[in-house]
Formats: structure tokens, C-alpha cells, sequence
């Protein structure tokens, strides 16, 4: 019996099916809907060569479309992590009437199609309005089919970044130090300064940047709120649906690739900062 068992072969190692074929299925859904379009819109746009890419980005119409989508979400940026900064502090420290109906309105720009935004926009604020009108009239500030529009658009639908970065790092602090500071004299600027903004600067970059990202590629609710004025304020992802209504495909591609280049390395930057945090 011994001897049989001896010749007997070991059992070879199950194969891992299940594991490569998850990764199979999550590979081939990644590839598909991710980087073969990515590549597709990379390869259209250089079609005729990089020249030609860089001719057609720098063309006046487009290049003012880039900048004016660059500096309105950069002022959005600054705006987005003062107040998302100030606003996930509330929802942390503080408790009172209707917090919880607070908590879930600030992930309600993430819920709401974006059209919707621009239509409440121009309800609020548009020049036959009574607020639009009081503006244009008393302040000579117009908002509507102007660059103020698209940074309150652009407000609207980022808010939810910075704040739901940030309140999970906040809820996690120990307030034990900040006690200690308020027992030794500390005043409560001193506190936020030095023991509680510290280990919120990484996040609230984090967020900030993704709201960035976001901020570039918008188009529903800022084409009803800028009203697509060449020039003036028509964005890069207006341009670019004018450039495909106009049969402009390898202008639309090329503005198209500059676009994705920027929100893409945004990206990259806010996965090494989440990964600093993560450590």
C-alpha cells in the first residue's frame, strides 16, 4: 500500500479561473470603456501631425475657450476650498437643527443632472430677473451669459469635493491636543492654525485639484448660463461643440486632448496626495 501511494502523482495546484477571470472581465471593461476611447480621440487629433494639433489649439477662438475655462475654475478653486474647508468644519464640530439635512444637501450638485443647475442659474440670476436685473442695474455686474455665470456654475457642482475630502480627515482628529491648547491660553485661531489645519492641508488640496478637474471638462449647466459668446464667454467644451457641429472634428479632437491632458495629470497628482495621506 505504501509503494502504491508512493507512485501515486501529487495533485497538481487547483488553477486560479475565478481570480484571472475577474481580472479578465475588469481589464477588458476598463480597456473598453476607458482607454480605447482615450486612444481613439489621441490618435484623431494627430492624424496630421503634432503641428497641426498645436495650430488648431492655439488658434485664437480656442486658445481664449482654454484660458477662459482655466482661470474661471481656478477662481472657483480658491473659492470651493475656503468655503468647503469652512463648511465641513460645521458639519463636524457643530450640531444643531436640521445638521443631518445639511450634511446630505451637499451631495445634492453630485445627484442633480448639471442641465438643471444652469436652468436654476438663469431663473436666479438672469437679466429679466429681479436679482439678475438689481445687479446689472445697482453693481453693474452681469452674471448670466458672462464669466461671472460660469463660476457660480462651476461652484455649484464642485462644491461636494472639497468638503466630503476633507470631513472624513476632520472627523478622524484627536481633540485631545486641542484641549490641551485651550487649557494652556490658546486662543481658538491659534488651535485651527497650528493643531487642527495641518493635517487638513493634504486633503483640502486633494479636493481642491479634483474640483479643478472637474471644473474643465463641464458643459451642461455652462451652456445654458454662458451663452456660448465666442470671446467672451464660451468655454473649451462649448468650443469643442461647436468645432463637431462645424465638421471640425480635428479641432474638437485637439482641444479634446489638451482638456483630457490636464484633467488626467490633475488626477495623477491627487492619487500621490491620497496616497501620502493614506501613509
Amino acid at each position: 500500500m505504501s509503494t502504491l501511494a508512493a507512485a501515486r502523482p501529487a495533485p497538481r495546484p487547483p488553477v486560479p479561473w475565478g481570480r484571472w477571470g475577474i481580472r479578465g472581465v475588469a481589464f477588458t471593461y476598463l480597456a473598453v470603456l476607458l482607454i480605447i476611447p482615450l486612444m481613439v480621440i489621441l490618435r484623431d487629433g494627430l492624424r496630421e501631425g503634432g503641428g497641426e494639433l498645436i495650430r488648431q489649439v492655439t488658434l485664437p477662438i480656442a486658445w481664449h475657450a482654454l484660458k477662459l475655462s482655466l482661470w474661471t475654475a481656478g477662481v472657483m478653486t480658491i473659492i470651493n476650498a475656503i468655503m468647503g474647508l469652512l463648511t465641513a468644519y460645521v458639519l463636524v464640530r457643530y450640531r444643531f437643527p436640521g445638521h443631518g439635512l445639511l450634511n446630505a444637501i451637499v451631495d445634492l450638485p453630485l445627484a442633480i443632472p448639471t442641465l438643471v443647475t444652469g436652468v436654476m442659474l438663469v431663473v436666479l440670476y438672469g437679466p429679466q430677473q429681479a436679482l439678475g436685473s438689481w445687479l446689472r442695474d445697482e453693481w453693474g455686474i452681469r452674471v448670466i451669459f458672462a464669466p461671472p455665470g460660469i463660476i457660480l456654475a462651476l461652484l455649484f457642482i464642485t462644491f461636494p469635493f472639497v468638503v466630503r475630502s476633507v470631513q472624513p480627515v476632520l472627523l478622524a482628529l484627536d481633540q485631545t491636543q486641542e484641549d490641551a491648547a485651550a487649557t494652556l491660553g490658546a486662543t481658538g485661531l491659534t488651535i485651527f492654525r497650528r493643531i487642527i489645519l495641518p493635517p487638513l492641508i493634504l486633503p483640502l488640496i486633494s479636493g481642491a485639484l479634483l474640483s479643478f478637474a472637474r471644473a474643465i471638462g463641464e458643459f451642461g449647466s455652462i451652456v445654458i448660463v454662458a451663452g456660448n459668446i465666442p470671446f467672451y464667454s464660451q468655454t473649451a467644451a462649448v468650443y469643442v461643440l461647436g468645432e463637431v457641429e462645424s465638421e471640425n472634428r480635428l479641432g474638437a479632437s485637439a482641444v479634446s486632448i489638451v482638456m483630457v491632458a490636464i484633467a488626467f495629470s490633475l488626477i495623477l497628482l491627487v492619487d500621490w496626495l491620497q496616497r501620502r495621506i493614506n501613509n
